[in-house]
């Protein structure tokens, strides 16, 4: 792992270079190898090859913001970084290339918790045929992970390309990601309705051959993080147009176990599936003509502006604050 100036990792278990060796015999043995990487770990910066469009994105997990320890396993944390980071990728279109990752430690994190950490990491890069090459280590009051990667693509898909008269096509589930944040957050994690919802949040898989499908067929598309209606709303300002869903398509796309999980929470799917995040689903719009196998039609695209649930009874506008459904 290239360290980039002074760190100040200074954990009474290792000096810092014997971390970093640590990171890196982790990776090397369990991570993901590609051509395109023509120096890796080792020396000052890393040297790809490659062809194409270069696309970079980069995502940040912060303890007590993104995630808590006392919630899931060090591996299962390094894990779902790493995959976050690559649904920007999958979104674009993208094929990954290589990934830096950049540790921020507590000066208590132990040799063993950080091996375990670059387990998960490891997992996920070979996972997505993304071998980390480099990064940075720096000590911090909690546990941070911001990982960038490098992909490449002839022509990108864009949030900017949606056309009026479009479908609106679903690739992927919603809502379990936020059903399963609420187990954890109450503690019934145990309940057997909601494990693969709380196996969701914890292991989450970013797109990354789907998104490939769309290329050539779809007009715009993005990664599903912040919520359906709110990812929606981010495409419908940049394409400029009004996107709508239809409740009936909608909630017959929805996977079991998200209606499991609803009914052990209390909760309506259909409100955790358009307001929950992080399930990194992609939602993209294109011609019906040219709607890929896997992809679910969920509404359309018209003029003017705004998200809106169709439903039997009428329309309603999604915003940031929805909580409930009209009658």
């Amino acid at each position: 792992m290239q360290v980039h100036g002074p760190t100040t990792v200074r954990a009474h278990t290792s000096s810092e270079f014997k971390k970093i060796a640590l990171i890196e015999r982790a990776l090397r043995q369990g991570g993901a190898h590609s051509p395109a990487v023509k120096l890796g770990i080792g020396d000052d910066a890393a040297v790809l090859a490659s062809s194409g469009r270069l696309v970079w994105t980069i995502d940040t997990q912060v303890e007590g913001s993104h995630f808590e320890r006392r919630w899931l396993p060090l591996e299962d944390i390094g894990y779902r970084a790493f995959q976050a980071a690559a649904s920007d990728l999958a979104a674009m279109g993208a094929r990954p290339l290589a990934a830096l990752s950049n540790l921020a430690l507590p000066r208590t994190f132990s040799d063993a918790q950080l091996s375990r950490l670059a387990r998960g990491q490891a997992e996920a890069a070979r996972a997505c045929r993304c071998p980390i090459i480099g990064g940075n280590l720096a000590g911090a009051p909690e546990l941070s992970i911001t990982t960038t990667l490098l992909g490449v693509v002839e022509k990108p898909l864009l949030r900017g390309g949606a056309r009026v008269g479009d479908e609106l096509w679903l690739w992927g589930d919603v809502g379990l990601a936020a059903a399963g944040l609420r187990a954890l957050q109450r503690g019934l994690t145990k309940r057997a309705a909601l494990r693969a919802c709380v196996e969701r949040w914890r292991r989450p898989k970013a797109l990354l051959v789907e998104g490939r499908k769309l290329v050539g067929r779809a007009h715009s598309a993005i990664d599903v993080s912040d919520g359906l209606a709110g990812d929606a709303a981010h495409l419908g300002r940049a394409s400029r147009v009004r996107v709508v869903f239809d409740a009936a398509l909608l909630e017959a796309a929805l996977a079991p176990e998200l209606l499991r999980g609803a009914a052990a929470l209390g909760e309506e799917p259909l409100a955790l599936a358009l307001m929950g995040g992080e399930d990194y689903a992609l939602l993209a719009s294109g011609s019906a003509s040219l709607r890929p196998r896997g992809a679910r039609r969920v509404g359309y695209v018209e003029r003017g502006s705004g998200v809106f649930l169709q439903q039997a009874a009428g329309r309603q506008r999604l915003g940031a604050s929805f909580e409930h459904f009209v009658e």
